[in-house]
C-alpha cells in the first residue's frame, strides 16, 4: 500500500506540472472568448430637399467654412464654436446678393449663371450655394456727437427693434458702440438681447467743445503737441467716423467667430470732423477683417454740420454694403429690415486662387453674370470688391462675453508726406 500511495502522489505531481507548463506557453488558451459583435447596419443619409424658390446645382459641395476635413466637429455639449480649433484654408469665400431693378432679391441663381475673377483672371469655383444660416456678428456703431441730438431717440428705438428681430440663432451676436472723438464699447459681443438693448438705451449725446477749444485743438493737432489726455480720447463732441470704423474693424471684429457674417451698422450723418485717418483706411480695415459696412444717415439739424451722403456711400459700397437715408421713422425701420434681409439672403461662392502667394497684396474680386437671360434683367450683384492675401495670423484672445470694455484705441497719426 505504501508503494501504491507513493505512485499516486508522483502521478498527480507530474500532471500538475504539465498543466502549469501548458498555461505558461499559451496563456490565452483558457481566456474567455468574447461574444461576436453584431455588425451595425449603415444608416441612410437624409436627402436635403431644396426650397421651391431655389434651384439645385448639379453637384452639392460642402461649405468650406464647415467642411469636416478642415474644421473638427465638436461633440455635443462642447460649447461655443469659437472654442474649437479653427484650421486655416486656402479658399477665398465671397458672399453676394442679387437683386433686380425693383430691389427684389433673386434666390434662384445657379453656379453656371456667374463667373468670378481675381485681378481679372477667371477662377475655378469650389463651392456655390445659397447661404442663409451663417451666424451673424454685428457691431452697431452710434454717432453721439451734438449733430445727432434730434435724431438719436429715433435711432435708439429702431436699433432696439433691430436687435430684437435679427438675433435668431444661438451663434448670432451683437455689440453696441458709441463714438465721438473715439469709439467706446458700451456692450461687448453677446447674444443677450436685454443687455444689448440696455446698452443702446444708455447711449447719450456728448456735448461739443466751444469754438476756442476747437481752435486750440486744431492748432495742437497741426503742431503734434496734443495733451496726453486728449491724445487718448480725442476732442470731446467731435466726430471721428473713419477712426471709429477702423478701431471697430481691427480691435473688435477679429474676436468674433471666423465663420460668422461680420457687419458694422453705422448710424451717423457722415460729417467727419476729427479723424486721423481717411475713409479709405476705414474701408481697408473692414476688408482686411472680412466686414461689411451698412450706413444709415440722417440729416442733422445743426447749422454748421454737413449731411455727407457721398461719404457714407463710399465707406459702405466697397465692402459689399450700402447706405440708407431715411427721412422718418417708418423709412428707418424699413432700412433696418432691408439690412436684415440682405444679411440673411446671400450666396456663397468659394475658390482656391490661382495666385497662391501670401504677399499681403490687395486682390480685386469681380463677379459677372454670364447667363444671357439674366443679363437682360439687369440684375445687380453686391459683394466686397477684394481682399488682402495675408499670411495666416495667430488666433487672438477673445474678451469675456457680455462685458463692457473701455475705449478702443485711436489709430496712430499717419506720417506726414515729405
Amino acid at each position: 500500500m505504501r508503494y501504491f500511495a507513493h505512485a499516486i502522489v508522483i502521478v498527480l505531481t507530474a500532471t500538475l506540472l504539465l498543466l502549469l507548463a501548458s498555461h505558461a506557453l499559451n496563456p490565452g488558451a483558457h481566456a474567455q472568448t468574447p461574444a461576436p459583435t453584431q455588425p451595425q447596419q449603415p444608416q441612410p443619409t437624409p436627402t436635403q430637399t431644396p426650397s421651391p424658390t431655389e434651384t439645385p446645382t448639379a453637384t452639392q459641395t460642402p461649405s468650406p467654412i464647415q467642411t469636416p476635413a478642415q474644421t473638427p466637429t465638436p461633440a455635443a455639449g462642447v460649447g461655443d464654436d469659437d472654442e474649437v480649433e479653427q484650421v486655416e484654408t486656402n479658399l477665398v469665400n465671397v458672399l453676394f446678393n442679387a437683386v433686380d431693378k425693383n430691389r427684389r432679391f433673386i434666390t434662384t441663381l445657379r453656379q453656371e449663371d456667374v463667373r468670378i475673377y481675381e485681378n481679372n483672371e477667371a477662377q475655378t469655383v469650389a463651392t456655390f450655394e445659397r447661404e442663409t444660416s451663417l451666424p451673424l456678428s454685428l457691431a452697431i456703431l452710434i454717432d453721439v456727437s451734438e449733430s445727432q441730438d434730434v435724431t438719436l431717440p429715433g435711432e435708439k428705438k429702431a436699433a432696439r427693434d433691430f436687435i430684437e428681430s435679427i438675433l435668431r440663432q444661438r451663434d448670432d451676436k451683437a455689440a453696441v458702440l458709441s463714438f465721438t472723438g473715439t469709439a467706446t464699447v458700451e456692450q461687448d459681443f453677446t447674444a443677450d438681447k436685454a443687455s444689448l438693448q440696455g446698452a443702446v438705451e444708455r447711449v447719450e449725446i456728448v456735448l461739443g467743445a466751444g469754438k476756442d477749444a476747437i481752435q486750440e485743438w486744431e492748432q495742437a493737432e497741426k503742431a503734434e503737441v496734443v495733451p496726453a489726455r486728449l491724445e487718448e480720447i480725442g476732442l470731446p463732441g467731435s466726430t471721428a467716423i473713419w477712426d471709429a470704423i477702423w478701431a471697430t474693424a481691427n480691435e473688435l471684429m477679429p474676436q468674433t467667430s471666423s465663420r460668422a457674417r461680420r457687419a458694422i451698422i453705422l448710424l451717423s450723418d457722415g460729417d467727419d470732423t476729427s479723424s486721423r485717418l481717411r475713409k479709405e483706411a476705414a474701408v481697408e480695415a473692414a476688408l482686411q477683417n472680412n466686414t461689411v459696412i451698412y450706413s444709415i444717415g440722417f440729416e442733422s439739424f445743426c447749422d454748421q454740420c454737413r449731411f455727407d451722403k457721398n461719404a457714407l456711400r463710399k465707406v459702405s459700397e466697397p465692402t459689399g454694403g450700402r447706405a440708407f437715408f431715411p427721412e422718418d421713422e417708418a423709412e428707418l425701420n424699413a432700412a433696418f429690415a432691408q439690412i436684415q434681409q440682405e444679411l440673411r439672403t446671400q450666396y456663397l461662392i468659394s475658390y482656391s486662387p490661382t495666385n497662391k502667394a501670401r504677399d499681403n497684396t490687395f486682390r480685386q474680386i469681380r463677379i459677372d453674370l454670364v447667363n444671357p437671360e439674366l443679363r437682360k434683367q439687369k440684375l445687380k450683384l453686391t459683394y466686397r470688391n477684394g481682399y488682402f492675401a495675408r499670411a495666416p495670423a495667430p488666433p487672438r484672445a477673445r474678451g469675456a462675453e457680455g462685458t463692457t470694455r473701455a475705449r478702443l484705441p485711436r489709430p496712430k497719426r499717419p506720417p506726414k508726406k515729405r
